[in-house]
């Protein structure tokens, strides 16, 4: 980050409904380093370019792996059959419906309500999270107090799922060899019982490239170890196995990880 002017610098984390304070530092007035000098300079490494080029095979062969998001919620929809007069959205209230469904907004499934259906006219005047149309899915300000004290892993269940062979969570066997690049396909399903982002990390065994997300490929190629999956969005990751050890992968968000949104793989050192 490159300071042109002294002052105090303040730290914030703004969301569309709030701003929260999270510190401040102080840039002296003086000369600047020598990094500075350089800053608007572009520069390009011969090694860095010919690794880019070398990417251009995976960006176009099929995923090794293939892991769903996925998210059930006996809490809000347990197994009665019978109709309700009215369902709703437990995010967005003001969008009801006479029949199951769900949210034009969000994509959560409508629960029962007791509340009479609001005419649609008057529903779609509502926008996301309390009136402000924030646009990019995040639940930036928590909603749900009610079913957050209601729920708990039994009936709140969050699940990362192996497509290609159906395990779910704990029970997903990969396994590895050092040197191994592996392409992951993220894919954060939109039939889940409540569709939101999930931060996908992994541990220990390297770090990987973002190669792609809904098949447009990634201008910005950086190393990294967490990547923010949209809700209804596909995301393809290209994973470098640099130490051998069991290592885990899992959803960034406390509570889905202690859900069960999580798995551990094994990484085996080459043969000698």
């Amino acid at each position: 980050m490159l300071f042109d002017a002294a002052g105090d610098v303040w730290l914030e984390h703004r969301t569309p409904d709030r701003v929260y304070d999270l510190g401040r530092f102080t840039v002296a007035d003086g000369p600047a380093g020598g990094a500075a000098a350089s800053f608007d300079v572009l520069r390009m490494d011969p090694e860095l370019s010919n690794a880019r080029r070398a990417l251009d095979h995976d960006l176009q062969r099929p995923p090794d792996k293939v892991l769903a998001f996925f998210s059930r919620m006996p809490l809000l929809y347990g197994t009665e059959a019978i109709a309700a007069a009215s369902y709703a959205c437990p995010m967005h209230p003001e969008v009801t419906a006479t029949e199951s469904g769900t949210c034009p907004k969000c994509g959560m499934k409508l629960v029962r309500s007791d509340a009479a259906p609001v005419p649609a006219a008057e529903s779609s005047q509502g926008t996301a999270h309390g009136g402000h149309d924030h646009g990019d899915g995040l639940e930036w300000e928590d909603l749900m107090p009610a079913i957050n004290r209601a729920s708990d892993p039994s009936n709140m269940i969050w699940q990362l799922i192996d497509r290609q062979t159906g395990a779910e969570n704990g029970a997903i066997a990969w396994a590895f060899t050092v040197g191994d690049r592996v392409k992951i396909r993220l894919v954060n399903e939109m039939e889940s019982d409540h569709p939101m982002h999930h931060p996908f990390h992994v541990h220990g065994a390297g770090r990987f490239l973002v190669l792609a997300r809904d098949d447009r490929p990634e201008a910005n190629l950086v190393w990294k170890d967490t990547v923010l999956v949209g809700a209804g969005q596909t995301v393809d990751i290209l994973l470098d196995v640099s130490n051998p050890g069991l290592w885990r992968a899992h959803c960034h968000i406390a509570e889905h990880a202690q859900s069960g949104m999580m798995f551990s793989f094994n990484v085996v050192r080459q043969p000698a």
